[in-house]
């Protein structure tokens, strides 16, 4: 196959593509295809926001303090790349996708988007991530059915005596009801656009109008009202006045008048300001006004609207209309170079020199809090604070959501091998520097308070991230806190110094990581790279949140380091013990379950089946003794075993036909009976740690069975961990030397 053939085929498929979107109609292709789907086509910016939403979907995410609901566009499921996906997409922050959602909600309820949404929170908390990934999901969304755009044109073809049609030609060229919408652009002498790609519907009478419209709505039955902008909405200075001109010329006829119009669909892009545009703070004028003729000769134009003096508008405002438009650091403008914002969206028009300009888009500005508290002091805040939507946009307070941003941006780019867990000190101790000792006076219960004032930031950071309980606490107050979950997280919902607004940004831990990352010195990153970075870091104090005095543990940005070094090496052993085969995970399973089967029926006082004598027995006293001892509890046994059937009851009343798992109910026993089992094989476990080593240096000294279990652990942390032989090398030696020298 030649070219020419290969260019004819992608040629007749570009054609079929551009036929099936229904990229060009007429006037009344675009009535007919409106009024058969009314809700898709009859949408302000808020409800098209609000459509890309709920296009994409819904579905619930595990947090410690319950089910949460995230929005799949911000996972960028429709990413063409990896690349796209890892910097577009937006972790965690499931509370501001929900406040956001809200907030169009309400745009939708009262018929139109009349506040600027001001997301506010600390430097590189995401603010613009969001937005981006928004914006993203919008350019897809505009390429589907479900998300199809369109704007309309005024087209005047030449006549046969040379003039344009509609503006003093004697050859008519039209007859009533025929479009010219669909001839080719050779035989148009004019075509003037709709700058703010207003809606089409917009070119029928008022009252027609919303008669159209209501009756298409309850065909369709569609609930609720149509959008303010179409319902009562009016065309832009420079169409109405081209509209009046040709009802002018044509006496009336509105069938010719809309045999000028063509439809086109469009697709929001970031990249041409299309339905989404960023504005930074540096930028003054939003929208202005221009005359037509000063882009074209006054002979290309009709002569009944060269006499008219036509202005079309233009700006960032103008190139966002239908869409989102974003206005960075917004705080960072003088105020009265913005306020003209807040007024303009009570109207929802901007007044211009010439005419007024109607707002059809999401206005969204960003903040960080030092600017916002600065607004807030000024003497004119009150009178603007009703026309604002204030959503929170604090740092990531779960060290496994602020992982996975590394895992996603940094280690990709890492051209060489990256030790497990490297982002994860680096996440762990980032947020670590975020969080905020509990006050016991925001708590309703004294024991939640008490709890909650009194966890380390480590215990703070576990909690936050898996729901672990402290295995320090009683029962009773690790039920209280672990029913007190969401109360811990909303604590500081209500106040503006807020738990996530201070402390390290993502982007200073992506600057070390990467500093760690092209140090020319290392073969292989690892978390001992980071860890020396860190404490340099802190070392600088060039960061305010550095400066910071530290408070019953928090804020102890030095002491961070160590702990995050410290809770590594027990990952490390975790893993070492795994390899070992010393113990199976499902050996103290096994035993907890037997525990709990036991205590069963020694609460019920009933005989237990021995399966091996063939005789009912008592429970095992001696096993439940013995586990007891392992888990910590020393006295008050009855009470205990009374209190843990209870849970398990209570648990599976909540949960008919679920099988218990004792590891997500009991947490704290399993834990402490896991490592009750490895403290008793701490010592074999040593020997292996330095058996491996020794194989590392060529396992001189070991004799066929320690090379042998040391070769099966290496394996294991080779294959399962992802370790290699210098990674393996220096987090094992850090082990021994820490834990096992002796």
């Amino acid at each position: 196959m030649g070219v020419k053939e290969d260019l004819g085929r992608i040629a007749d498929a570009v054609q079929g593509r551009f036929e099936a979107q229904k990229r060009v109609l007429s006037f009344e292709e675009y009535l007919g295809l409106a009024l058969e789907h009314p809700a898709r086509h009859t949408r302000d910016a808020a409800r098209y926001l609000r459509g890309a939403f709920d296009h994409y979907g819904e579905y619930e995410v595990d947090r410690p303090w319950g089910p949460a609901r995230r929005f799949r566009l911000f996972d960028q499921p429709f990413a063409e790349s990896f690349e796209e996906t890892r910097s577009e997409k937006l972790v965690g922050h499931e509370v501001l996708q929900e406040a956001f959602y809200g907030v169009l909600s309400n745009f939708v309820q009262e018929g139109r988007a009349n506040r600027l949404v001001l997301l506010h929170g600390p430097n590189g908390s995401a603010k613009t991530t969001f937005v981006q990934s928004l914006m993203r999901a919008l350019e897809h969304y505009s390429t589907l059915d479900e998300g199809a755009l369109y704007r309309f044109s005024w087209i005047f073809p030449r006549g046969r005596d040379g003039k344009t049609i509609g503006f003093g030609s004697t050859d008519d060229g039209t007859v009533s009801g025929r479009s010219l919408a669909h001839l080719p652009d050779a035989n148009i002498d004019v075509k003037l656009p709709s700058e703010l790609r207003e809606h089409p519907v917009l070119l029928l009478p008022l009252d027609e109008r919303r008669t159209l419209l209501r009756r298409a709505y309850d065909a369709a039955g569609i609930e609720g009202s149509v959008p303010d902008w179409i319902w009562n909405g009016q065309l832009g200075h420079k169409n109405q006045q081209i509209q009046e001109a040709l009802l002018t010329a044509y006496r009336g006829d509105l069938a010719k008048v809309l045999s000028h119009v063509q439809v086109e669909r469009y697709y929001v892009s970031r990249r041409y300001r299309v339905g989404a545009v960023t504005i930074g703070p540096q930028m003054a004028v939003d929208a202005s006004e221009r005359q037509i003729t000063a882009d074209r000769t006054l002979n290309s134009l009709p002569a009944s609207l060269s006499s008219l003096t036509l202005y079309e508008p233009y700006g960032e405002l103008v190139d966002a209309s239908g869409g989102i438009v974003e206005f960075s650091d917004l705080l960072k403008r003088p105020l009265d170079a913005w306020k003209y914002l807040l007024l303009a969206i009570e109207t929802g028009e901007v007044a211009l020199p010439l005419s007024n300009l109607p707002i059809n888009a999401v206005l969204v500005a960003s903040s960080n809090e030092v600017h916002l508290q600065a607004f807030r002091e000024h003497h004119e805040y009150n009178s603007f604070r009703g026309r604002l939507s204030q959503v929170r946009v604090p740092y990531l307070l779960s060290h496994e959501d602020e992982r996975s941003i590394y895992d996603s941006q940094i280690t990709p780019q890492v051209r060489r091998h990256v030790a497990p867990h490297t982002t994860y000190v680096a996440a762990l101790w980032a947020v670590l520097t975020r969080l905020c000792r509990s006050v016991p006076d925001h708590f309703e219960s004294s024991t939640l308070g008490r709890v909650a004032a009194d966890l380390t930031p480590l215990e703070k950071a576990s909690l936050y991230a898996h729901g672990q309980v402290p295995r320090r606490l009683s029962a009773e107050e690790a039920r209280e806190l672990a029913s007190g979950v969401r109360l811990v997280a909303e604590e500081w919902n209500s106040v503006d110094v807020y738990e996530g607004l201070t402390g390290a940004s993502p982007r200073e831990i992506r600057a070390v990581l990467l500093e760690a990352a092209n140090d020319p010195a290392r073969t292989f990153m690892s978390p001992l790279d980071v860890i020396g970075r860190l404490t340099a870091f802190v070392e600088r104090a060039d960061h305010d949140f550095l400066k910071q005095s530290a408070e019953r543990g928090y804020q102890d940005h030095e002491a961070f380091v160590g702990q995050v070094h410290g809770c590594w090496l027990d990952l490390v052993d975790d893993e070492l013990r795994s390899s070992t085969g010393l113990i199976e995970e499902t050996q103290y399973h096994e035993l907890f379950d037997r525990y709990v089967s036991n205590v069963s029926y020694w609460v019920k006082k009933e005989k237990v089946f021995n399966t091996v004598t063939g005789k009912y027995e008592d429970p095992d006293e001696d096993l439940m003794r013995s586990l007891e001892k392992k888990i910590g509890v020393d006295s008050e046994h009855e009470a205990f075993r009374r209190n843990l059937i209870t849970t398990v009851a209570g648990h599976a009343i909540d949960h008919p036909g679920e099988k218990v798992e004792y590891t997500r109910l009991f947490p704290r026993f399993i834990e402490k009976l896991r490592d009750a089992y490895y403290g008793d094989h701490k010592k074999q476990v040593g020997v292996i740690a330095h058996d491996v080593l020794a194989l590392l240096d060529g396992g001189n000294g070991l004799d066929d069975e320690r090379r042998s279990s040391a070769e099966a652990a290496q394996k294991v942390l080779e294959e399962e961990y992802g370790y290699v032989t210098e990674s393996l090398r220096e987090a094992l030696g850090e082990l021994v030397r820490e834990r096992y020298s002796s």
